[in-house]
């Protein structure tokens, strides 16, 4: 038994319902706490109904041994699925099953079955069309294979769905962004300069020249007969009808409610109403962009909403990575040059966040809603 965890259980190979769920392998060194920590982040109230690896004792005077080996543990992850393990594997009994040789324990996941319609064309990042080419999973089966694809990007294994038995083994690099939530709201020129200092030539997204209002020969002055030339009106098509039918004739209400648009605009402009939400790029050049979106977020990872500051919402600092080839996003396999470009962007990806973090506080999140120690990136 060399190779394998003696404190461990092994997979029972013999179960012949074993092939027809849904199976998490996962490497060496990963331990039942931190698949917990993952069901948390995604599941609210998944808790262990039994912890691995407890012996059960008989009591004392009965027949039989009083031990009965380790046991796996059951990880409700919800009210209709479970997690099952960690069990025990060999590279052997890992290959039989067609997982990754450098598997060592294996998680048996069983949830309902629910399937939908066949899958449509298009992007299939977590691979779960390819395993499913006849109907692809919904609802629960679905939040639960998401889930459990999401761990194995995050701890780098594997996902082994049942019945056609197709294995999944996410790139664990195949998404990059990360989020800072916080209650520290930063001005845009504020959040500029925190980005650049790791990255000089960002700006501000709302750069640019300001709207001054419609062109002078639209709607009421556009020039009569246009429509009848094939050429459309600046305003937009049958505006100038539409005025002309349902418009305000009467000069002086007209006068008024210019009156009183032009004091709001002024209002507006005295006083403007306070931000809530902007954004920054930067441009990687042949390695596609770089975009940090600020705003207000009230619906949060499931692990930070008991924290006291982000009760009542938090400020999300969105890093994301936008490819040249934004479609090469959404494929489980991507082009070499995407991944390239990839491995060019993640660091500058990682090292904004850090920047933001520093300058905010709060928790670093990655794409799964899953939460980053900053001392990782």
């Amino acid at each position: 038994m060399a190779g394998v965890d003696p404190a461990l259980p092994r997979l029972p190979l013999d179960d012949p319902g074993l092939r027809t769920r849904h199976l998490l392998a996962l490497p060496a060194g990963i331990g039942p706490d931190e698949v917990e920590v993952l069901a948390v982040s995604r599941f609210p109230a998944a808790r262990w109904e039994t912890r691995p690896g407890v012996l059960q004792q008989r009591a004392p005077g009965a027949r039989g041994a009083r031990g009965t080996g380790p046991t796996p543990g059951v990880l409700r992850v919800s009210r209709l699925s479970t997690l099952t393990g960690p069990y025990a594997v060999q590279p052997g009994e890992a290959l039989s099953l067609g997982l990754p040789a450098a598997t060592a324990v294996v998680y048996d996941a069983a949830c309902p079955r629910e399937r939908g319609e066949r899958p449509y064309p298009g992007g299939d990042r977590e691979g779960l069309k390819r395993a499913f080419p006849d109907a692809v999973p919904v609802r629960e089966e679905e939040r639960v294979l998401l889930w459990l694809v999401a761990v194995a990007r995050r701890l780098g294994g594997a996902v082994r769905t049942g019945e056609r038995g197709t294995v999944l083994t996410p790139d664990i690099d195949a998404a990059i962004d990360l989020t800072v939530y916080t209650r520290g709201w930063l001005e845009p020129d504020e959040t500029l300069a925190v980005v650049q200092q790791v990255l000089p030539r960002a700006r501000l997204a709302m750069d640019g020249v300001p709207w001054t209002g419609p062109a002078p020969d639209a709607g009421r002055h556009a020039r009569p007969g246009l429509a009848a030339l094939g050429v459309p009106e600046r305003g937009g098509a049958g505006l100038r009808d539409a005025l002309e039918r349902h418009g305000i004739e009467d000069e002086d209400l007209r006068r008024r409610l210019h009156a009183e648009a032009e004091a709001y605009d002024r209002a507006m402009l005295a006083e403007p109403p306070p931000q809530t939400g902007y954004g920054a790029l930067v441009d990687l050049g042949v390695d596609g962009l770089l975009a940090i979106e600020v705003h207000g977020e009230e619906v949060l990872p499931p692990l930070l909403r008991e924290l006291p500051w982000a009760k009542a919402g938090a400020v999300a600092y969105r890093v994301r990575w936008e490819p040249t080839d934004i479609e090469e996003l959404e494929l489980e396999r991507p082009s070499f040059e995407h991944r390239v470009a990839r491995g060019r962007a993640m660091p500058q990806v990682q090292a904004v966040a850090r920047a933001l973090h520093a300058a905010v506080g709060g928790e670093i999140a990655d794409a799964a809603d899953f939460l980053v120690n900053p001392a990782d990136l």
